[in-house]
């Protein structure tokens, strides 16, 4: 059973394997990012501090983004999943960020948390077919394939980054502190 801190985050194992501690720290960052942007309505979601346009709902859709773009493209080499499959990239690189502005607190928590479901599964297939060697399908322009290991530790860090931002933005919202 998982021991679930007063925030309802997951504690990693202080003594499991490499796949178990990685999952439950990913886990625990993941917890802390619906943590610290539970309970908000829009304008909450819509609120940054200056000069960053940053906001809690732009980082609910781009965390979105980042687990469909590490985990269903370049580990399974699918093509994107909407939303992402209609944007011009081009024309905002942003477009993440920017366009949580359009959406209710409903369509960016079901966005995030369906993108989370979507990666678990595909992690979850990824352990069992090949462990966290299992290099991705997907390759950058210098022909590196990513393992599984070392896409799990970035996003890790992508999610502790944003965290930290989050814990800042929450703040300012309405004056929510903790780690």
């Amino acid at each position: 059973m998982t021991d679930l801190d007063e925030h309802g985050r997951p504690h990693p194992p202080s003594a499991g394997d490499e796949t178990a501690t990685l999952l439950g720290f990913l886990e625990m960052q993941r917890a802390t990012l619906a943590w610290k942007c539970g309970g908000l309505d829009a304008a909450g979601l819509r609120a940054s501090l200056t000069p960053t346009s940053m906001t809690l709902g732009g980082m609910l859709k781009h965390m979105s983004y980042v687990e469909d773009h590490w985990f269903s493209h370049w580990l399974y080499g699918q093509d994107p999943q909407p939303p992402w499959d209609s944007v011009d990239w081009k024309a905002d690189r942003d477009w993440d960020w920017n366009s949580a502005a359009e959406d209710t607190p409903e369509q960016l928590h079901a966005l995030w948390q369906g993108t989370v479901a979507r990666s678990r599964t595909l992690v979850e297939q990824a352990l069992a077919n090949g462990g966290l060697d299992q290099l991705a399908r997907r390759s950058s322009p210098d022909g590196q394939s990513p393992s599984l290991r070392w896409i799990l530790f970035h996003m890790i860090e992508e999610y502790a980054r944003h965290v930290g931002h989050a814990d800042l933005l929450r703040e300012s919202v309405d004056g929510l502190t903790g780690e």
